[in-house]
């Protein structure tokens, strides 16, 4: 039998297992006993799943991210903006954790450099951030993206980042961590705003490399509140009920498409190498791919 591994080495254990898979499987005498089939079969399991995690986990720059509560994800966020005849026009990648909002300027900017004239952005509940509704407002921008009370970034110190996850509903930390739980505090009634409260696994505060600037040591908790209500919120409220926000949410659904397209057809669901920059890279490529499909199918409609 191989010599085990006393070392707390994932390299050093995995070598062990694989060398003791190889015994095994070579003595029939062992390897066709049922009870010894099976838990082989078990190691097995693990060795490529944890081979596989093990090759995942050198990309230092890829982070979990969260498609909901209780459904993440390791890798990267490719954040598209497009028009109408879906045309992708810009594009920024970041890290699985990051929040869809503060994506918006940049995407904005590329956009409009790239020779848009943009007068109306269609987007989800993450881009309808108080930020965002500020920076649009003063390029008489319209923002078709329907208000949730947990968006309220404006009082927000600037080193005090925490991004909201429309999937999962949570807000999360500037470490990547997202909230367990939230809770509504005060009373409609009152003459005083209403606050959404995160609560956040204050266990992973304690070890947390940023917790000098969010965690006091010796706190049993550690959550994160936002004002519900905003005179600029208020104003996007009013505007969500016109026809012409209505009329133009209806287009919203075909960035969901671009998105199906660019993975399900150009194997953009997957990254086939480390790093933001390869990522970047991966990206411009399948973008290119699918616009230019796009500009060929709308130049033969045109025929």
């Amino acid at each position: 039998m191989p010599k085990k591994n006393l070392d707390n080495d994932i390299e050093k254990e995995l070598k062990y297992c694989k060398e003791l898979e190889k015994h095994i499987e070579r003595d029939l005498s062992i390897g066709s006993i049922p009870t010894v089939k099976e838990k082989l079969n078990l190691l097995k399991e693990t060795i490529e799943d944890t081979q596989e995690n093990y090759t995942l986990s050198k990309d230092t720059e890829a982070k979990t991210g969260h498609k909901s509560s209780d459904s993440s994800f390791f890798g990267y966020k490719t954040h598209l903006a497009m028009t109408e005849e879906r045309i992708i026009t810009a594009a920024t990648v970041t890290s699985g954790e990051k929040g869809d909002g503060p994506e918006l300027p940049k995407l904005l900017e590329i956009s409009q450099e790239n020779g848009i004239e943009v007068d109306t952005v269609i987007g989800d509940a993450a881009y309808s951030g108080k930020e965002n509704l500020k920076l649009t407002s003063e390029q008489n921008i319209k923002v078709i993206a329907k208000l949730n009370p947990s968006i309220t970034q404006g009082f927000r110190k600037d080193e005090d980042k925490f991004d909201y996850n429309k999937d999962a509903d949570m807000f999360v930390c500037p470490a990547g961590h997202l909230a367990t739980r939230k809770a509504r505090q005060g009373s409609k009634k009152t003459g005083t705003n209403q606050t959404d409260t995160y609560y956040f696994d204050v266990e992973k505060c304690k070890t947390c490399p940023l917790k000098d600037d969010c965690y006091k040591d010796g706190a049993k908790s550690k959550s994160y509140s936002v004002s519900i209500k905003s005179e600029i919120h208020q104003e996007q409220m009013d505007f969500q009920e016109t026809e012409y926000f209505k009329e133009k949410a209806k287009h919203r659904y075909k960035i969901e498409a671009k998105n199906g397209e660019l993975k399900n057809a150009h194997g953009y669901g997957r990254a086939i190498s480390y790093g933001t920059n390869n990522m970047q890279m991966q990206g411009a490529m399948a973008i290119f791919t699918v616009n230019l499909k796009r500009i060929i199918k709308l130049s033969l409609n045109d025929k």
